[in-house]
């Protein structure tokens, strides 16, 4: 078969241009236990503010919940011209995990083209079933678009990785190396099919993820890239803290492939611990989405709120930073870029 690859399709970086942000509406109460209230409050601020940039395109069960929807948007002032609702249902919200993984290629005439990569997705190992649902939703999309989809054939979720849009992937063994997800597939197994389905050519595999991580140390809350050639990576100065040994051993591991590649490395601060009750939760400013616009950054009502805020700015001059409290998000062990997808757009400027 022929691969994506082959075809000279290529995963972009997030900060390229984007057609659309995807949500999956969220409607599993037991995702977020007895507290499930202000969760689509928090999608609504999503909404508002990737509508000022672009499209936002909602997963939703039936015209029943679009309506729904529609009125808690509109009454929250969202403009509904920058809103689609798709007939695609759920089992739960986290579209990162479940929607599709987009490539693009530039054609002989210079024209974007794209198309979807579609996963297995396993709920982390198989920790939530049922996820038939979330399952097909790929298929559905690129059905509904009438785009080119390529079956990977393997267990892999969108928060799990992060590229560059040259070459470079980022992301950790204690996920992808996890035998709860390809347990018939080597290391280097699995860099093929990366290779093969989202034209990536290296690798920077990071260890241990932070704690409260149902996920099994995903990519998106420890370390980002922000340009092709800049990381971000979280830290926790304060010793006596359960995410400080991860995150210096994931930072020591990093200044050494960084060092043989160029890279520059920024540091991203904590927020400390944040509590449910007397869950530990996987709190992390590291879990922001770029959008055309915007950056926007979960934040949980603590000191360092700002400070990760104001690092970020610094780090995206073009776009607006802007903080959204997901300390009500975080109790369903996600916070914005586990809830979001974006959809490249099909031209190459801005």
């Amino acid at each position: 078969m022929t691969t994506p690859a082959q075809l000279g399709f290529r995963m972009p970086a997030e900060w390229e241009p984007q057609e659309a942000v995807w949500l999956s509406w969220p409607h599993k109460q037991e995702s977020w236990p007895d507290a499930f209230a202000p969760v689509p409050g928090v999608f609504v601020e999503l909404a508002r503010n990737i509508a000022l940039s672009e499209l936002v395109r909602i997963n939703v069960a039936d015209e029943a919940m679009a309506d729904g929807v529609r009125n808690l948007l509109e009454n929250a002032g969202v403009p509904l011209s920058q809103i689609r609702f798709h007939l695609n249902p759920t089992n739960d919200a986290w579209v990162r995990d479940h929607g599709p993984i987009y490539v693009v290629r530039n054609n002989e005439t210079g024209q974007r083209e794209r198309a979807l990569t579609d996963w297995k997705y396993n709920a982390w190992g198989d920790k939530y079933p049922p996820y038939d649902l979330d399952n097909q939703v790929p298929r559905r999309i690129g059905e509904e678009f009438g785009e080119q989809r390529f079956e990977a054939g393997i267990v892999l979720e969108g928060g799990s990785i992060d590229v560059n849009g040259e070459g470079l992937l980022l992301t950790t063994t204690s996920c992808l190396l996890n035998p709860n997800r390809n347990p018939h597939l080597t290391q280097s197994d699995i860099e093929q099919k990366l290779r093969d389905y989202l034209g990536v050519q290296e690798f920077l595999w990071l260890g241990d993820g932070i704690i409260g991580d149902d996920t099994d140390g995903h990519i998106d809350d420890i370390t980002r890239f922000v340009s092709a050639d800049t990381i971000v990576t979280a830290v926790e100065p304060n010793t006596d803290d359960e995410n400080h040994a991860p995150l210096q051993e994931n930072l020591e591991l990093l200044k050494r492939i960084a060092g043989e590649r160029s890279l520059k490395i920024v540091e991203l601060p904590m927020p400390g611990p944040v509590y449910y009750e007397e869950h530990r939760l996987p709190a992390s400013y590291a879990n922001f989405l770029i959008t055309n616009g915007h950056v926007l950054v979960p934040t949980y009502r603590h000191a360092n709120d700002q400070l990760a805020c104001d690092i970020l700015q610094d780090l995206f001059p073009t776009r607006k930073v802007v903080g959204i409290d997901c300390t009500p998000l975080v109790w369903g062990l996600g916070a914005i870029h586990c809830v979001t997808q974006q959809q490249p757009a099909l031209t190459s400027g801005t």
